[in-house]
């Protein structure tokens, strides 16, 4: 076969390059979609400033006056300190660049496992371009993007060691201690690493298993374990990590933490790879213990709760890989077509096209060019959070303590902290069933709810008008709280007494 000319090397784009492109401009086209759905990044950029400013990392809470001087474990503060860090460079615009540098990479990397595992290229792209489908539904400048990067690598490292490849047993504690440090979704790793522990020791049972291997995961499990406790927050970081996935009330009054609605469409990219893998199951390929255990474990945990669907989706992908490519090879001209994309792929350097995307939609947005879908531009949207009332609150500070809606909590410390603290705000493991339940019973009206805002000497309330709350404050006759400020979206009524 002719030699590619050198300079043509470089500037012609791999598969992978096109895919890194078309996902890092798919994010960046999302812009304000990614930060508007909940508006948790705010509490996240507050954290992460404050750890930028006075370099220290809070070990108690000083964003709240309903939880002042309790104990904080500050478990996403290095994803805290990365997007504190992007939004002080280009605003909004720098996180919405890191969220995309972070999906973008991890699709490609899942991509790279199914072509490294004997994928057909044009196989692997469908795969991952399924895949990016059913992870999309939690796409989100938040810090669980690091935990979505960070489990293709551990599940695919593990899968290597299991396979007798590297064993580089250094990396995982390694990465374990990033992780722990990054989001508290890491227990995910003690998961997967559980389910090859289990193929082990099944394996091990039918004289299959090398003691080896056996000693190699519990090296790995040990090592990555202990790494854990080192966080500014020690032994804790396990209790408010598992403390609150057991816990049914607040698990079970967050969205993201149901079952999926399959009468949304945008659930049905997960139905269909679970209804595939049932097909697929009948046919050809045996699958090994591990296999079935990650497809079967997570998709029961994605079923339990839409939060893991894309975890399910990037850990699964090589499997479904393998479960399509005994259909792929009975198709000759597909085998021809990636023994030639193979082929001409050896050649190419072309890494450039990795980069030119971040490089152009990073000038792009630093000159204020909007490029996302609606072109607003990326902004907190009024018509989704409180803009022109925390404006006018700039304008116009309130004394005395807060009571807002949980949403807007997060907005607030963002556009106000230190000045204003919240009553709520997005950090639900940290604020607790007990707090959460006062809150919902003053927003419900429920009996009592005067007394807890009583209790907490609430001076002023900071709600959508539309909301029961609101409407009912509009309506007494008497004059305890009176309106301060309204828009349409927002309203502040203000302790008379």
């Amino acid at each position: 076969m002719k030699k590619t000319p050198a300079i043509i090397s470089y500037l012609l784009p791999r598969l992978r390059d096109i895919l890194f492109g078309t996902v890092f401009a798919t994010v960046v086209f999302l812009g304000p979609g990614l930060f508007n759905r909940d508006g948790d990044l705010g509490w996240h950029v507050a954290i992460g400033n404050y750890i930028l400013d006075a370099r220290t990392i809070p070990l108690t809470d000083i964003f709240s006056h309903t939880m002042n001087g309790v104990r904080f474990v500050p478990h996403e503060w290095l994803a805290e300190v990365a997007f504190a860090f992007a939004y002080r460079l280009m605003g909004l615009s720098g996180d919405v660049l890191l969220t995309a540098l972070l999906a973008s990479i991890t699709i490609v990397l899942v991509y790279e496992e199914l072509v490294k595992r004997g994928t057909f290229r044009f196989v692997a792209l469908f795969v991952t371009l399924w895949v990016s489908f059913v992870a999309a539904v939690h796409l989100l400048a938040r810090p669980h993007m690091f935990t979505l990067l960070f489990v293709v690598i551990w599940t695919y490292w593990l899968e290597g060691v299991y396979k007798g490849g590297e064993k580089k047993i250094w990396r995982f504690p390694l990465l374990m201690l990033i992780w722990a440090n990054t989001h508290g979704a890491f227990f995910a790793g003690f998961v997967i690493w559980g389910t090859y522990l289990a193929d082990w020791i099944l394996s091990y049972w039918q004289g299959r298993g090398s003691k080896e291997m056996g000693r190699q995961l519990a090296l790995i499990g040990v090592l990555s374990f202990a790494i854990t406790f080192v966080n500014p927050s020690g032994m804790y970081l396990w209790g408010t990590t598992v403390g609150f996935v057991g816990n049914s009330y607040l698990t079970s009054n967050i969205l993201e933490y149901l079952s999926p609605d399959f009468h949304n469409k945008g659930m049905w990219s997960f139905l269909f790879m679970v209804a595939f893998a049932l097909f697929a199951l009948t046919q050809e390929r045996k699958i090994q213990i591990r296999e079935a255990l990650l497809l079967a474990g997570w998709a029961a945990l994605s079923l339990y709760s839409v939060r893991n669907m894309p975890l399910f989706a990037v850990i699964t992908a090589p499997i479904y890989g393998a479960l399509i490519q005994p259909w792929a090879e009975k198709l000759s001209v597909l085998g021809k077509w990636d023994s030639n994309l193979k082929e001409t792929e050896r050649a190419l350097r072309g890494w450039v096209w990795m980069a030119i995307p971040a490089l152009f939609f990073g000038y792009l947005l630093s000159t204020g060019v909007p490029i996302d879908e609606k072109g607003t531009g990326n902004i907190f949207l009024p018509e989704k959070m409180p803009v022109q009332a925390v404006e006018w609150l700039q304008d116009n500070p309130q004394e005395g303590n807060l009571f807002n809606d949980y949403i807007w909590g997060s907005y607030v410390l963002f556009r106000m902290w230190p000045a204003q603290t919240v009553f709520i705000d997005a950090r639900t493991d940290f604020y607790g069933e007990r707090l959460i339940r006062e809150y919902a019973d003053v927003v419900h009206m429920n009996d009592g709810w005067e007394a807890i805002l009583d209790g907490y000497e609430v001076a002023w309330i900071f709600i959508p008008r539309d909301g029961m709350l609101a409407r009912y404050l509009y309506s007494v006759n008497d004059d305890a709280w009176n309106v301060i400020y309204e828009d349409d979206l927002a309203v502040i009524f203000r302790r008379d007494r």
